[in-house]
């Protein structure tokens, strides 16, 4: 599905069809080809409906989530902008899929594909699969201690609190089909221990302190405590969009409150898509772990349960950067500029760019055992090789960098060897990120991920994994012509807390004429 940012005849046509096979039909947004016409970057990105029409279709389009096409195409042939073989071969790709199908064999109940029900949607295989990935999703922010995982043995009895503890439709997100099951964070956790619940709020905006003493009262008899907070659909979905970056309403008062009277450990979980500012419970010592889990999905409960008592060792990582509430002061919250600008006092957006204080980094992630990194192998001079298509009678190094276009850039990558050693007591997986850092100097981004691997590696075992960055792609920069290119000069491979310099230089094959 094509969103409308852009029409792009390359993406669609070269690497979805082309260099990735796709051999099925393509569809856009709902209303993006409106919106190419109506709205698109304030004015008409094209002077007509039909021009818009005739730009989606070439560009590789098959299908309109809306009424657009069906409006304007017949128009947009009678004008000329458009061919009927464009059109029929819209369709054909359309036809196709249908004919695999058999929607055109009869009737449909009596086809391979005709009898597909929930039965077929939940069975065993799915609903594991679907539990895997709300563990394998689950990031653990904070641990000390470590307080987790926690016993069965220990901790007998868990007050379990919070308006996202005992939720059903919230675990699924928006923009999701019927689930085949719900196990709730409070039914999971019951599978582990005894639980005493309490809501502590009627909802996430939490709005007052009426159910806060039961709550209190909970926490200080219990061996432990889970307070399950953040955010649902009532505040950040589609058409809602969030204006700061604290848990909503008093959630952050009945965070504090039940941590301060817990007896035992408290555990904050935040159950939310988009980050928030918990530099409070990050830095408060009664609160002695802090887990993500997005919105787990139908089987979330039993995935948060399993984490919190150690049947699975997290491994995710953050998707995104976690700002401070301060971040906002010199902007809204839906400023999408990804560059810094000083003369505004915009700090830019994402860890590529901004440089400024943050709750939690892109990539940050705990688990329950512990990870170090080696470079086994690695090259500290790596040559770039000019030449080809691209022709100019001065020389391609220019400001220390080559053109992208003006570099062979096949098969062109910088291999590294890292060693991953487990020094805990528990096997783990380890997801390997690689980021890459420009020369000094102007170059922007800061730094970018440039590879990753996900290994599994059992207790006090090791593993070399091969990583292969291609140049031309993940070690160029753009410039602020628009022009990619390729720095020379050192690059920092980051890896963990390890780094490896490595320093480029241009190897000319041949004259460059014009």
């Amino acid at each position: 599905m094509c969103s409308h940012s852009q029409v792009d005849p390359k993406l669609v046509r070269k690497t979805i069809r082309g260099s990735w096979g796709l051999n099925g039909f393509i569809i856009s947004d709902c209303d993006s080809i409106g919106i190419l016409y109506n709205n698109q970057h304030y004015h008409h990105y094209t002077p007509t409906p039909e021009q818009a029409v005739a730009d989606a279709i070439k560009a590789g389009l098959d299908l309109d989530c809306g009424p657009f096409l069906a409006i304007h195409t017949e128009n947009a042939v009678q004008k000329g902008l458009l061919k009927e073989a464009e059109v029929n071969a819209a369709l054909a790709n359309i036809v196709t899929v249908q004919m695999r199908l058999g929607m055109f064999d009869g009737e449909p109940s009596a086809q391979p594909y005709g009898k597909l029900g929930p039965e077929d949607i939940c069975s065993p295989r799915h609903q594991e699969l679907a539990f895997e990935a709300a563990r394998q999703g689950i990031v653990l922010l904070k641990n000390d201690g470590p307080v987790l995982p926690l016993s069965s043995r220990r901790h007998r009895n868990v007050a379990v609190i919070g308006p996202n503890s005992n939720v059903t439709v919230t675990m699924i997100g928006n923009y999701a089909g019927f689930p085949c099951l719900y196990i709730t964070p409070l039914q999971g956790i019951g599978e582990y221990t005894s639980t005493t619940h309490v809501a502590g709020c009627a909802d996430v905006a939490c709005s007052t302190d009426a159910q806060f003493d039961g709550a209190i009262d909970a926490a200080r008899k219990a061996d432990a405590t889970i307070l399950v907070m953040g955010l649902d659909q009532s505040v950040e979905a589609k058409f809602r969009d969030r204006s700061g970056l604290l848990l909503p309403g008093r959630q952050q008062e009945l965070i504090s409150r039940v941590a301060s009277a817990s007896r035992g450990p408290t555990i904050l979980v935040l159950m939310c898509g988009g980050p928030v500012d918990v530099s409070f419970a990050q830095n408060n010592i009664r609160i002695r772990a802090i887990m993500w889990v997005g919105y787990p999905g139908q089987a979330g409960g039993a995935a948060i349960a399993d984490v919190l008592f150690g049947k699975h060792n997290p491994g995710g990582k953050l998707p995104m950067t976690w700002y401070p509430q301060e971040y906002l002061n010199n902007l809204p919250m839906t400023t999408m500029d990804m560059r810094s600008d000083p003369s505004r006092n915009y700090p830019g957006r994402t860890y590529r760019f901004y440089k400024g204080s943050v709750v939690y980094p892109f990539g940050h992630g705990l688990s329950y055992t512990n990870f170090a990194h080696a470079i086994a192998d690695a090259p500290k001079v790596f040559s770039v090789p000019i030449g080809g298509r691209h022709h100019s009678n001065t020389t391609t190094v220019y400001n220390k960098s080559i053109r992208v276009t003006h570099a062979k850039c096949s098969r062109l990558s910088l291999g590294v060897h890292v060693d991953v050693k487990n020094t805990g007591s528990r096997d783990g997986t380890h997801t390997l990120l690689v980021f890459s850092s420009p020369p000094e100097g102007r170059w922007a981004p800061q730094k970018q991920l440039v590879a990753f691997e996900k290994v599994d590696i059992p207790a006090g075992g090791q593993r070399r994994v091969a990583v292969n960055i291609h140049v031309c792609k993940y070690l160029s920069v753009v410039d602020r012509s628009g022009i990619r290119r390729i720095p020379m000069g050192e690059h920092g491979i980051h890896i963990g807390d390890v780094r490896h310099g490595v320093a480029l230089e241009a190897q000319a094959l041949g004259v460059i004429k014009s």
